[in-house]
């Protein structure tokens, strides 16, 4: 029997990312580039791939000599299929694959156009398939991996002009539990994160506007919003043999976004501080 010692390093290893390779779609910025350093600081190789030149060729030239970069278009699925055949080309396997890229056009439903809905559904949707049928084809060939696609809290939450992104990452769930039942039997695990509201590049806009941004803080629990390495913490989780047994889920990463029904009314009151007994 294995003693003590061995089986506390036995779990501190389950956690480690040594001699594995992920890869990272969306790996410029964001919670992509944060996964991409969050993964490569638990051991594994990274390969970056964004349709942003520069900022994938950054992110990997931070990470030093165990990643890579490549230039895709994530909502194309010959590029997804091109930088799949590249990795399998180039690497022995791919134990890991994050996708993180999405767009967002918030208008009321019966105000978008066809070109808007399209361009929304093709990269959050199709571009998840693309990416899930890519991969999960060759971590089924290999018979081994961990699929993470990214989802959010408007899959569930909704408010006005939220409906057709809502149903792309709604949908996105539902593509990560169909796979996960169709890929299981190869050792395969496919899960999604979702977070709520993530203080990216992107949203910078809404720091103009504070009234807006202390509003969306307050769904939370924290009243503040994620910090990207925040969602990278939990999708490292998935990556890693730590989460040997978890496939076919939606981790929330949400600040308890969807555990309370808005900010507090008032009519109860809080505690103040830390320290308060009740009392």
């Amino acid at each position: 029997m294995a003693t003590i010692e061995e089986r506390l390093e036995a779990y501190r290893n389950l956690f480690r990312l040594d001699g594995k390779a992920a890869l990272v779609l969306g790996a410029a910025s964001g919670i992509g580039k944060a996964s991409a350093e969050a993964l490569a600081a638990l051991g594994a190789t990274v390969i970056c791939a964004d349709k942003n030149k520069e900022g994938v060729e950054g992110t990997a030239a931070e990470l030093g000599v165990r990643a890579e970069a490549h230039i895709v278009d994530a909502g194309s699925g010959d590029a997804i299929n091109a930088l799949a055949a590249a990795i399998e080309s180039n690497h022995k396997r791919l134990d890991i694959a994050v996708t993180t890229p999405a767009i967002h056009v918030r208008k009321l439903m019966c105000d978008y156009t066809d070109e808007e809905y399209d361009r929304v559904a093709d990269l959050n949707l199709r571009g998840t398939f693309f990416f899930l049928r890519a991969f999960g084809r060759m971590m089924m060939r290999q018979r081994g991996g961990s699929l993470i696609a990214s989802s959010s809290v408007r899959a569930t939450t909704l408010e006005p002009g939220l409906a057709i992104y809502g149903a792309t990452k709604a949908g996105i769930i539902q593509m990560v539990r169909g796979l996960a039942s169709e890929v299981g039997a190869f050792g395969v695990r496919v899960n999604a994160v979702v977070p709520s509201i993530v203080e990216t590049p992107l949203v910078a806009p809404l720091k103009a506007r504070p009234e807006i941004w202390s509003a969306l803080a307050a769904h939370t629990v924290f009243n503040r919003w994620a910090e990207p390495r925040e969602v990278a913490g939990a999708i490292t989780f998935l990556a890693s043999d730590a989460a040997s047994y978890v496939t076919g889920t939606a981790l929330l990463v949400d600040g308890g976004w969807t555990a309370i029904d808005g900010a507090p009314t008032g009519l109860t009151k809080t505690h103040n501080d830390v320290g308060s007994n009740g009392s």
